[in-house]
């Protein structure tokens, strides 16, 4: 009975490694598109614009928005690369853990080829991986400094316009 339970969960184990490579290959991607996302706002902000919570304050009129629907924007335009950086690393995990019981058992058997193909998979995903969160999580960073900046800026319009 047991060994029934453990080779149904090595199968079901196996089925994911495609999935999950996809998704590490997306997030990757994904990763270098935001970057590239984030050097485009950075010049958008050198030039003064690139600032979309105090434009959606301007934009919502006299009675502006909310501090709660502030932070709720704010955390809008980050939910995407601040998920990925944080679901990206535990993708590399899997990725590295699913290949590992075919490479034990490829040793076992005296297969070295089987074992390096595995291993090289197992590798490179988490590498893949760590990379794309890296990236993430340096521009998610940023961007919130950067967001914080204008929730502070926003305060101080607020401050004129109460004492005006």
């Amino acid at each position: 009975m047991s060994s029934i339970l453990e080779n149904s969960m090595y199968l079901v184990a196996q089925w994911f490694l495609l999935p999950t490579l996809a998704l590490i290959a997306v997030l990757f991607l994904y990763a270098f598109w935001v970057l590239g996302a984030f050097v485009v706002h950075l010049q958008r902000r050198r030039s003064g614009a690139g600032r979309p919570l105090l434009a959606a304050y301007r934009a919502a009129g006299p009675e502006g928005l909310s501090e709660d629907e502030l932070d709720l924007k704010a955390h809008r335009l980050m939910e995407g690369p601040r998920i990925a950086s944080r679901v990206t690393p535990m993708l590399g995990l899997v990725a590295t853990m699913i290949p590992m019981g075919p490479a034990l058992r490829s040793l076992s058997d005296g297969n070295l080829a089987a074992v390096s193909q595995n291993l090289t998979v197992a590798f490179s995903a988490v590498i893949l991986a760590l990379i794309a969160a890296s990236i993430t999580f340096w521009v998610v960073n940023i961007q919130r400094r950067w967001l914080a900046e204008e929730i502070v800026e926003i305060g101080k319009l607020r401050m004129k316009q109460a004492g005006a």
